[in-house]
């Protein structure tokens, strides 16, 4: 859960960020930067989740494989919160184009950075010291 709330922070940011500029309206705006994260920190728990049962594969193991995955998960919890709010088809696809877009190379880095600290702490566990 730790990770997750991790992320949910920067996907915020983001999130704000694209959907004030696209639509130029605080108000929808801002109901879209915080309807889409929580929702997409809901997905993105339940994609952890089921990543998680394929730890013994190497393909679990792939930074760029599992954000391709997330990044699709993504896209349409994007168009479809940007498109309930907006009523506008236009401002889903945008908000589906480029939020996920921005959120998806955060989301790269970010996992990256994770798993080299879960690898580092491993390291530096008791267990290894000798």
């Amino acid at each position: 859960m730790k990770k997750a709330l991790n992320f949910a922070a920067i996907h915020f940011t983001i999130a704000f960020t694209v959907a004030f500029v696209l639509t130029g309206d605080i108000i929808i705006g801002s109901l879209i930067a915080l309807l889409e994260p929580a929702v997409n920190t809901v997905a993105f728990y339940f994609h952890e989740k089921v990543w998680s049962r394929f730890q013994m594969l190497k393909l679990a193991a792939s930074a760029r494989i599992k954000t391709g995955s997330f990044a699709v998960v993504h896209f349409g919890v994007a168009f479809t919160v940007g498109y309930l709010l907006s009523g506008d088809f236009l401002v889903g696809g945008l908000v589906a184009a480029v939020e996920p877009c921005f959120n998806t190379v955060a989301y790269y880095f970010f996992e990256r950075n994770w798993q080299r600290k879960c690898h580092q702490s491993q390291l530096q566990s008791p267990e290894l010291a000798f």
